[in-house]
């Protein structure tokens, strides 16, 4: 199949439509002089004058004339089938894979609200913490934890650095050993998961002695120690990004202001060749807005802060 250079075509299309090759001009953003270069270029292949310059105006020829009713034709044929491909792509499902803390504490509650904005879109949630490999796992993207270096792949900060920070029941500020101080901790347990280390740096950042950072209750996963320092079980090293919800509703308290960075932050990551989907770029464009809300505000608007 042979066919002439579909910027060659738009612009005839806009010429024709106009009679005007600066109106053309401005429609299309380039200057006249590209206009009438690409028009003489298609006359010259299609080796018929398609229009008759006149000193300040053009006008169609005959054969200008019929042929720019096949061209807007063609135009609409295109223009019907890549909507219909978007609409197509649009619909359907979304696989995310995060970590199950992630999942928990912050994606989950808000799924709805996607749902509502996107009734089409079936996400499909995986969470746990395996690393994806792309070309092997059904994924579509993933939302990871981490220092945001991940070669060979689309990468888009969603949050930024995490601030790791103690946290707990507000009932812990009260009863036989309230929490005043850093140093109150020794009368209470410390709640643990990977992030265990970072006690025994909190501990030492507030100037705390005498407290074994290693000691208290130790679970696998970040969402279960919040909700068991909900539960009062003890004190937990919380995330902000994990935490803030339950900070916004009470539900946890931050009894001292002292805060380490984690030195990482949420990212969404996926193979290039998904960015340019319908299904992706809905998904990543209401994630973006979620980040960028107060936290707990499952129904608002996002924060003018």
């Amino acid at each position: 199949m042979r066919l002439p250079p579909l910027n060659a075509l738009r612009s005839f299309e806009a010429a024709a439509r106009h009679l005007s090759f600066s109106k053309a001009a401005d429609e299309l953003a380039v200057t006249p002089a590209a206009v009438s270069h690409q028009i003489k270029a298609l006359e010259e292949w299609l080796g018929v004058p398609l229009f008759k310059r006149l000193n300040r105006a053009v006008i169609l020829t005959d054969e200008g004339q019929s042929y720019v009713v096949d061209v807007r034709e063609g135009f609409d044929l295109i223009d019907g089938a890549t909507k219909k491909l978007i609409k197509q792509d649009l619909a359907g499902a979304l696989t995310v894979s995060t970590l199950p803390s992630f999942a928990t504490s912050w994606l989950l509650p808000r799924l709805p609200r996607f749902r509502d904005e996107h009734p089409d879109i079936d996400i499909m949630l995986s969470a746990n913490e395996n690393i994806t490999d792309f070309a092997k796992d059904p994924v579509d993207l993933v939302i990871r934890y981490g220092s945001g270096n991940y070669p060979g792949l689309y990468v888009e900060n969603l949050m930024e650095e995490d601030r790791l920070f103690p946290v707990c029941s507000p009932a812990l500020l009260e009863g036989e050993h309230p929490l005043r101080t850093p140093q109150d901790l020794i009368h209470h347990n410390l709640l643990h998961d990977d992030l265990r280390v970072d006690w025994e740096s909190w501990l030492e950042a507030a100037g705390v002695k005498g407290i074994n950072p290693t000691k208290g209750l130790k679970l696998n996963d970040s969402s279960m120690v919040l909700m068991a320092a909900i539960a009062g079980h003890g004190v937990a090293l919380g995330r902000s990004t994990l935490a803030a919800d339950l900070l916004e509703t009470g539900q946890l308290v931050r009894p001292f202001e002292k805060e380490l960075n984690a030195g990482n932050a949420y990212y969404i990551v996926c193979p290039f060749e998904q960015v340019g989907r319908p299904r992706f770029s809905a998904f990543r464009e209401w994630l973006l807005k979620e980040a960028q809300m107060k936290p707990g505000s499952f129904g608002s608007a996002p924060s003018a802060d």
